[in-house]
């Protein structure tokens, strides 16, 4: 595994397991648009605030918070200059009058002062790091004491569907094998609340947000079923096969029943949102007198 150097030592470099394809931002957009208000509902920065989205990819969740916290101060983090260039210009065609500060960084090595932001924004985004509580730890120097910090996650853990199927089974659990491989955990969701307290946070409260579809909601069947969760795990058929984890039967067997949940099925699936807050530094321990 590949290595940085940041001031607090060396952190693994992963790669991004879904990829940096053209299909890929695309999957990104339909997840984001399909899950706005499940997603964005009750998060809502007050104007002039300032708020730092940590992974901001290609823009897919900085439109949202745009639309719901118009008068905020965003300023977007992402370690790719390829999905930055495309965050700005989504941002651009999709809300032209916002102001959107755009910074290529590392989430181990933040490059800004201390406290200096009042809020936190971070979906999807440790789910893919190799150290995710000293990311968050890491988070709460430039974010200023009591503000707030929000986190999503996945957790593939939680899925279930009708028709149940064991090559359907087998074909998520390729996914989260190569997303462990690549120093991720697609099964972080269920970790948020004992990740932030370790973290240092205080208040930290977590809601579990499902998504269920079936034939009476044909958006949710479109956009999550099959051009968000489907796309995603059929991205790895090559690396399985490679990996020879499952045969080209096995693995188009696996796809063709999770698309039969789309086709008069059903499919299940938790996503979990937490809100916590940066708790004040602790004072200084006055010194002892003999």
């Amino acid at each position: 595994m590949n290595t940085a150097t940041t001031p607090s030592g060396p952190v693994p470099v992963v790669d991004y397991v879904h990829g940096y394809s053209q299909r890929e931002g695309r999957r990104l957009g339909d997840q984001a648009d399909t899950l706005a208000q499940l997603l964005h509902t009750g998060t809502a920065y007050p104007a002039g605030s300032r708020v730092l989205e940590l992974g901001c990819g290609i823009g897919a969740q900085t439109v949202h918070l745009l639309r719901s916290s118009p008068g905020a101060h965003i300023v977007a983090v992402d370690r790719s200059e390829e999905s930055l260039a495309q965050a700005s210009t989504r941002v651009a065609g999709l809300a032209p009058e916002a102001q959107v500060e755009w910074h290529r960084a590392d989430v181990f090595d933040l490059p800004f002062a201390d406290a200096e932001f009042d809020h936190a924004f971070v979906c999807f985004v440790l789910e893919h790091l190799p150290d995710p509580r000293r990311a968050l730890a890491g988070l709460r120097r430039v974010l200023r004491p009591g503000g707030t910090i929000t986190v999503i996650e996945g957790d593939h853990g939680s899925v279930f569907f009708h028709p149940d199927s064991t090559y359907a089974r087998a074909a998520i659990d390729c996914q989260i094998h190569f997303q462990a491989a690549a120093g991720g955990n697609a099964l972080l969701g269920r970790q948020l609340q004992p990740l932030l307290a370790g973290a240092g946070y205080d208040d930290v409260a977590v809601r579990p947000l499902t998504v269920y579809t079936d034939r009476t909601r044909p958006a949710l069947v479109d956009g999550f079923t099959r051009n968000t969760f489907i796309a995603m795990v059929a991205s790895v058929r090559d690396k399985a096969l490679a990996a020879a984890l499952t045969t080209t039967a096995e693995w188009d067997r696996g796809i063709a029943d999770l698309l039969r949940t789309a086709h008069g099925g059903t499919f299940h699936y938790t996503f979990f949102k937490a809100l916590a807050v940066n708790p004040p530094a602790a004072p200084a321990a006055s010194p002892r007198h003999m």
